[in-house]
């Protein structure tokens, strides 16, 4: 039996293409099996829902002081005991927090997820951009 070239390529692709459809799915499957506490939200979306929410604000007790979002409450993501703070809430209670533009609001959010916190929401671009969409802060 003869096998030409063309023959050759026609089943080098299909080959490749079944076995790279095989891995999306599985990535996918593994996706969805590790799906993520930790929500972004927009500064509307969180003005819509500041009411009797659990706002942490993990900056530093000076920054906190320089202005804040409304109804916030303080614990330092720099601080020793912010993992103490932080794990005495409510697991399966929803959280919210926000830094300076979202780098240490990330890594907490991070580390409660670890601890168990259930749902995370994380101000995309933290407080510079709440401001930016011309939310206020108050002291």
């Amino acid at each position: 039996m003869k096998v030409n070239s063309s023959t050759i390529v026609l089943i080098t692709m299909l080959w490749i293409s079944f076995v790279s459809c095989g891995q999306k799915q599985n990535e996918k499957s593994a996706d969805q099996d590790s799906a993520s506490a930790i929500s972004l939200i927009t500064p509307e979306e969180l003005n819509n829902v500041n009411k009797d929410i659990l706002l942490i604000d993990v900056r530093t007790p000076q920054e906190y002081a320089s202005g804040h979002v409304e109804n916030s409450i303080n614990i330092d993501f720099r601080a020793s005991n912010f993992k103490d703070l932080i794990g005495e809430l409510n697991k399966d209670q929803d959280v919210y927090v926000y830094c300076k533009v979202g780098g240490r609001s990330g890594a907490a959010a991070k580390l409660m997820e670890e601890m168990g916190f259930k749902k995370i929401y994380d101000l995309q671009g933290g407080i510079l951009q709440w401001e930016k969409d011309g939310f206020k802060k108050v002291k």
